[in-house]
Formats: structure tokens, C-alpha cells, sequence
């Protein structure tokens, strides 16, 4: 199990009750259900079953908010924003790729 100072550091560590996510994000906790149901954050759930967000996740559900706001169908806003992420993370790994050729060459 982690320890606490390691969670603190932690993006992906489910901190936050939905009430709490709900606050921070400004958002409405039927809205971050619907997130969980349009499968754009899945979070952790309590051994009572209630759902915990991380911050990671937080972060996700005020991208979506905001661009619900702006007249993005939620579908939509949810499939942009884990594109945007694959997207992210495919040039993340090319850029390490790319260092691992260039210091294989020298």
C-alpha cells in the first residue's frame, strides 16, 4: 500500500469523494456520473461503493465541462478529449523513442 506522502504526489490516486469532485470541478454530480457512463473517467470505487476521483481525472471533467459549456455535445467533448490524451501520450512515447535512437547512435 502506498504511503500517504507518496499520495500526495500521486495524480492518478482516487483522493476525492464525488461531492468533493463536484465542488472543485464546478460540476454537477449527475454530470460526472454521466462522464463515468460516456466512459471518459472511471473512478475507483469504495469499498461502500461510493465513487473516487482523482486528480487526473478531475482535470478531464473540467475539460469536458467547459467545452459542454461552450456547445460541445458531451459524447462529443468526451471523445475529443481522449483522443486529445491518446494523442498526447503517442508523442510522449515518440519523443522517448527518439532519445533512445539518438543516444544508441552516438
Amino acid at each position: 500500500m502506498a504511503q500517504p506522502d507518496d499520495m500526495f504526489g500521486d495524480d492518478d490516486f482516487p483522493a476525492y469523494t464525488m461531492g468533493r469532485a463536484a465542488e472543485i470541478t464546478g460540476a454537477t454530480q449527475d454530470f460526472l456520473r454521466r462522464l463515468d457512463e460516456a466512459k471518459l473517467i472511471a473512478p475507483v470505487r469504495s469499498a461502500g461503493g461510493h465513487r473516487r476521483y482523482s486528480r487526473y481525472q478531475l482535470r478531464l471533467a473540467v475539460r469536458a465541462r467547459e467545452m459542454v459549456e461552450q456547445g460541445t455535445a458531451l459524447e462529443a467533448a468526451c471523445r475529443i478529449i481522449i483522443l486529445e490524451d491518446q494523442l498526447e501520450e503517442a508523442t510522449r512515447q515518440n519523443e522517448n523513442y527518439q532519445r533512445q535512437q539518438e543516444s544508441g547512435a552516438s
